[in-house]
């Protein structure tokens, strides 16, 4: 799954991750004898940028004040760790800490790449992190990991397009969000689209998938089966979703074929959902511009409708082969539940700390709630406060390859390839023999 575009301050993902990809070497591998350091690796997509920054300081803490297990870590491209994680699983070189996307959990455990957390890490865990958070790092009721990056979606918007129209909040059910959509779209005279009230958009997975899997969750659908055995799409929810979305395209309100990211900066967009990790890439590149942003929850069909969306999120587990299992959870136990200080007597994670210094959150509320209330961007809190209602993002052991089915289908239906009908039964037919196979 790609995410954030580049040239966004964030990573290739929807998903901007976890802290740990800085290039922190340790002295040299060891057995762990006097005078010869343990060496755990950890594998990651984090090379360079602000995370990369802002992991330098914990990696240089522990290994300044661990004398006996250094930490060194490594880093690949997001579109090449799956597969990187597989390969060298397969010819014995595994990290002894991997940051996986959650939504590969599923296939990870199948191979046997991922290691069950110790019960104490588990009970941490989960009593810890919100439900979203601990969902999408447990596989088959099993705890793989800590939740690092914890993303939900929610809906940006620009106040001063919705102003000019006459629109004098954000849109809280599907009606007003379409009608929302239609008196924000402006064209010139000849027909040219000036501004899209709706900003649906093919260029990754975090706008074509994020957003129909966050009105789907919103309407009380789901996209697999309980059991990971079948799609659940073609119901009266996902029915719902995509005449939602066929409707906003064949009647201009959204144009697909636009990068959304680029066109909202630019104020060509009125609404758009996404993930809570774009709000720190719009801070830093709208400049004055930014202060016209606002969020609000992802809108549900109805009034009175109980509130949902999406949630997506990164972990730190332990390789199933690591020689130094013990060790590498004491690693993960200090960066993501030993806390420091953050003034006047607060204290928060690391994981926490860093995570909201680069405009992202993680899965532990309280450390979120204190930091933001310490002058934090307000945008962050529709994300923080959807951490309680959000829908973890399905991992069964297909789930990457179903959720790229997802995509080429939804998009077929936008580009009127395909009606809503056609979609359902594709959808059904090729997420159901992909899922059904993988187990």
């Amino acid at each position: 799954m790609t995410g954030a575009p580049q040239g966004l301050s964030r990573r290739r993902f929807t998903v901007a991750g976890t802290l740990l990809a800085a290039g922190c070497a340790a002295p040299h591998q060891g057995t762990g004898r006097p005078g010869d350091p343990l060496v755990l690796t950890l594998l990651s997509h984090y090379a360079d940028g602000e995370l990369k920054a802002a992991l330098q300081g914990p990696v240089d803490e522990w290994n300044a004040t661990h004398d006996r297990v250094k930490v060194r870590t490594k880093a690949v491209g997001f579109d090449d760790l799956l597969t990187t994680f597989m390969v060298r699983q397969a010819a014995g070189h595994g990290a002894d800490i991997l940051q996986p996307y959650c939504l590969w959990n599923g296939q990870l455990v199948r191979a046997g790449v991922l290691r069950p957390a110790p019960p104490e890490d588990a009970a941490e865990i989960t009593r810890g992190y919100g439900a979203a958070a601990v969902g999408s790092a447990s596989v088959g009721g099993k705890v793989y990991g800590y939740p690092t990056e914890a993303q939900t979606y929610a809906l940006y918007y620009n106040k001063r397009l919705l102003r000019e129209s006459g629109v004098t909040r954000p849109p809280r059910t599907w009606r007003e969000l379409e009608d929302t959509a239609y008196r924000t779209t402006r064209r010139d005279r000849y027909g040219n689209t000036l501004v899209q009230g709706f900003g649906l958009s093919t260029y990754d997975d975090s706008t074509t998938v994020g957003q129909t899997l966050a009105l789907l969750n919103a309407a009380g659908g789901t996209f697999v089966s309980g059991d990971g055995r079948r799609t659940a799409i073609d119901s009266p929810a996902g029915r719902a979703v995509l005449d939602l979305e066929h409707r906003l395209v064949s009647r201009g309100a959204s144009e697909p074929g636009v990068n959304v990211y680029q066109a909202f900066q630019s104020g060509q967009v009125a609404m758009v959902i996404s993930a809570g990790w774009w709000t720190g890439s719009l801070k830093s590149q709208m400049g004055d511009a930014y202060r016209e942003v606002a969020v609000a929850p992802v809108p549900v069909p109805e009034p009175g409708d109980r509130p949902a969306t999406l949630a997506t999120g990164f972990m730190l587990g332990v390789n199933a082969s690591s020689r130094h299992p013990r060790e590498a959870w004491q690693f993960l136990r200090w960066l993501n539940t030993d806390r420091v200080g953050v003034g006047r007597g607060a204290t928060v994670t690391r994981m926490s700390a860093l995570q909201v210094s680069v405009g992202s959150l993680t899965g532990r509320a309280d450390d979120m709630r204190t930091l933001l209330g310490k002058g934090g961007d307000p945008n962050l809190r529709p994300f923080l406060d959807a951490l309680g209602y959000a829908v973890p993002e399905p991992n069964v052991p297909g789930a990457q390859q179903a959720k790229s089915l997802l995509r080429k289908n939804v998009e077929a239906l936008w580009s009127g390839q395909q009606s809503v009908d056609e979609s359902l039964r594709a959808i059904r037919r090729q997420v159901d023999q992909e899922v059904s196979r993988s187990w």
